[in-house]
C-alpha cells in the first residue's frame, strides 16, 4: 500500500493554495493509494510534517507552497536515512527549485504533472547544520532582499526584490570576502556572492546554464564590480547564459565552501529567505533527494515565463 504527504501552506500563492488543495488530492490518488493532507499554520511546520513522514516510511512528500516552504520541507527529508520521494506544486514569488526542474508554474498544470512524474535525483546542499535546495546569496544586495515584507511579496511579486536590490544597487554598498573552494582560495571586495547548486536564481534561468540538479557541484559566481558602468553588460551575459565571461565576475565550481566577510552579524540569504551568520561552512550532498518532475519538463527562455 503506497502512501504520500502532502503539506500546504495556505498563505502561498497569493492565498490561493487551498484553491487547489482539493485538486492536488485527487491527483496524487491516481498514483498513491493513501494520500493524507497537512496544512501548515507556522514557520517550521513544513520540517516537522516531512521528517515524519519520513519517519513514518511514506512514499512521497508533496509540498505545496513557495520556496520557503519547499525549503523546509526540505528540512524535514534530509537528515533521515531513509527519504521519501519528495514532489511540488509551485505557489511562490520566483519558484526557481519549479524553473530548474522544468515543473509547470501554474499550479494546475503543475497538478495535472504529478499523476505521471517520473523520480530523477537531485542534489541538496548543506550550510552548517540546515539544508537548501537551490541557492545562497551573501552580500548587502541579498541583506537588502531580506528586507522585503510578506505584504510586499503578495502585491508586487518579484519586482518587490527587485526595487530593495536596485536601493543597495545604488549605495554601491561593498563587503570584504574569503572564499575557500576546493581548488582555489580567494579574498577580495565585491558587492554580492552567489552560490547556487541549479540554473536559476531569482527567476533568471540562464544564471548558470551548465548546471544540473544531479552534478554534485556549488556553482559560486562573485561579483566583484556591481555599478551602472558594468551593469548592461553584465545582463547581456546573463541573458545570452555568459555571466561566467562578464568584466567584474569571478566563477568558481566547488564541493565544499568555506565563506567569510569582514563585518558584523552578515547573515546568508538561504533559498529566498535570511539564514546562519558568517563564517559558514557549505557541502553539496549529491543525489540527496528523489525529485518528482514531469515526464516532459517545461522548457522556458532565461527569463522564465509562466507556463
Amino acid at each position: 500500500m503506497t502512501k504520500a504527504l502532502l503539506i500546504v501552506n495556505p498563505s502561498s500563492g497569493k492565498e490561493k493554495s487551498t484553491d487547489y488543495q482539493q485538486k492536488a488530492e485527487q491527483a496524487l490518488l491516481e498514483r498513491f493509494d493513501e494520500v493524507i493532507v497537512k496544512q501548515t499554520e507556522k514557520g517550521g511546520d513544513a520540517t516537522t510534517f516531512a521528517s515524519e513522514a519520513a519517519k513514518e516510511g511514506l512514499d512521497a512528500v508533496i509540498a505545496m507552497g513557495g520556496d520557503g516552504t519547499l525549503n523546509e520541507t526540505v528540512n524535514g527529508l534530509a537528515p533521515h536515512e531513509k527519504r521519501p520521494a519528495f514532489g511540488f506544486v509551485p505557489l511562490g514569488t520566483v519558484n526557481d527549485l519549479a524553473r530548474s526542474a522544468g515543473i509547470p508554474l501554474k499550479p494546475e498544470k503543475a497538478i495535472e504533472a504529478l499523476k505521471t512524474a517520473k523520480m530523477i535525483p537531485m542534489d541538496i546542499g548543506k550550510i552548517d547544520d540546515q539544508y537548501f535546495m537551490n541557492v545562497l546569496a551573501i552580500g548587502m544586495i541579498a541583506q537588502a532582499v531580506d528586507q522585503v515584507s510578506v505584504e510586499q511579496k503578495t502585491k508586487f511579486g518579484s519586482v518587490a526584490y527587485f526595487m530593495e536590490g536596485l536601493k543597495a544597487f545604488n549605495r554601491h554598498e561593498m563587503l570584504h570576502f574569503e572564499l575557500a573552494a576546493d581548488t582555489e582560495d580567494w579574498e577580495g571586495d565585491a558587492a554580492l556572492v552567489v552560490a547556487g547548486l541549479t540554473n536559476s536564481v531569482g527567476g533568471m534561468e540562464k544564471w548558470a546554464p551548465e548546471a544540473k540538479l544531479d552534478d554534485g557541484l556549488l556553482h559560486v559566481f562573485v561579483l566583484e564590480k556591481l555599478d551602472l558602468l558594468n551593469a548592461p553588460g553584465m545582463i547581456r551575459q546573463l541573458v545570452r547564459g555568459n555571466l561566467k565571461e562578464s568584466g567584474g565576475v569571478r566563477y568558481i565550481q566547488t564541493r565544499e565552501l568555506g565563506l567569510e566577510a569582514t563585518g558584523n552579524e552578515i547573515t546568508v540569504n538561504v533559498d529566498g529567505d535570511p539564514g546562519p551568520e558568517l563564517p559558514v561552512k557549505i557541502e553539496v550532498l549529491p543525489s540527496h533527494l528523489q525529485i518528482l518532475v514531469p515526464e516532459k519538463p517545461v522548457k522556458r527562455g532565461p527569463f522564465g515565463s509562466l507556463l
